[in-house]
């Protein structure tokens, strides 16, 4: 009886030691990093990857990911600088690059992440009108990034990329846009025209100079314009006369008029 009781003993002696092992042993993958208390304070720095033991009741390990987490923040209601008020989505890209500072300094450094991400969102928005909003949309996304890195980084953050998603506009806004496009639309055109009308004017001064200096263009001139009037097959033929040659008839009328009525 004393062998069995014995026996017993030293089996269940075993079983404890067994059971102290394996709940001492820890794993840390590839993409993580242990972070180990004892009796409450940090013991060294992040252990991983590989195998660990760890003091049972002593120790504690809290395993901290370091793969790239990616989070939405959802639409955001704010008002631009020129009190348009738009809905504004976004998306960011982080990784904890301090297990220490992630674990110690902040309760949940995702959620916390998030938080600063809603409230820097609006802010930027805040200080940029719409005009720049749309057209100037890497610009903000680099601001909101260092704006959002600078406040996680005592927690071990690292915010790498932010990006606009979309933006909504109210729609008497999305109207007043389409009718400034298609005022700016006319307003093209209509210099467009008037640029055209300028050039034409101004080849035909330096048509009207080269002829007045050649007196065998103008003929040329005469000559092609009887030319497309034949084309045309038109009943009437206007032939235009220099007035060099009909002046001094036209001077002899005028004279002879001139007597008459005198007499």
């Amino acid at each position: 009886m004393e062998i069995i009781g014995t026996m017993t003993i030293v089996g269940f002696l075993i079983l404890i030691l067994i059971g102290l092992l394996m709940s001492s042993v820890r794993v840390v993958t590839e993409y993580e990093r242990g972070v180990i208390f004892r009796l409450g304070r940090v013991a060294g720095g992040p252990r991983g990857p590989g195998l660990f033991l760890v003091i049972p009741m002593i120790d504690k390990m809290v395993k901290v990911d370091l793969r790239t987490v990616t989070i939405d923040i959802p639409p955001q209601d704010s008002i631009t600088r020129d009190n348009v008020t738009v809905r504004v989505n976004a998306v960011v890209y982080f990784r904890v690059i301090d297990p220490i500072r992630s674990v110690v300094n902040v309760r949940n450094y995702g959620q916390a992440t998030t938080q600063i991400a809603q409230t820097s969102l609006r802010s930027v928005l805040g200080q940029r009108e719409l005009d720049e909003l749309l057209a100037e949309r890497d610009e903000i996304n680099h601001d909101l990034q260092k704006i959002i890195d600078e406040q996680t980084e005592p927690w071990g953050v690292k915010v790498s990329i932010v990006e606009l998603k979309d933006v909504e506009l109210p729609e008497t806004m999305k109207r007043a846009m389409a009718r400034q496009a298609e005022a700016e639309r006319e307003k093209r055109a209509k210099i467009i025209h008037a640029e055209g009308e300028f050039q034409a004017a101004q080849q035909l001064q330096e048509a009207a100079h080269l002829i007045a200096r050649e007196p065998s263009a103008m003929q040329l001139r005469y000559l092609q314009t009887l030319t497309e009037i034949s084309t045309e097959k038109n009943s009437t033929i206007i032939f235009p006369l220099p007035l060099d040659l009909i002046g001094p008839l036209i001077k002899l009328v005028e004279r002879f008029t001139d007597n008459h009525t005198s007499t």
